[in-house]
């Protein structure tokens, strides 16, 4: 369920900074001499980039909660 959260926020932010850094990147590439176009693979790679860092960083964290103890938490209320 953690996981389902973090990623909706993941993919919103991908879809909202998606077009920005479309336009961006066309007008920082129309200065150089030998242009190349930029194919949608390259943003679906940092989608999915991105998307793999989060889940990676989100399971590894609830994971390392789950597996301490409360004890050792309660103890140094």
């Amino acid at each position: 369920m953690l996981n389902k959260d973090f990623m909706k926020w993941v993919v919103i932010a991908f879809v909202v900074a998606c077009p920005f850094a479309y336009f961006a990147m066309n007008k920082w590439l129309e200065n150089f001499a030998y242009k190349i176009e930029l194919s949608w693979w390259i943003f679906a790679l940092s989608g999915l980039l991105a998307l793999g860092i989060a889940l990676l960083t989100v399971s590894f964290q609830s994971w390392k909660a789950a597996r301490r103890n409360p004890v050792e938490a309660l103890r140094y209320e």
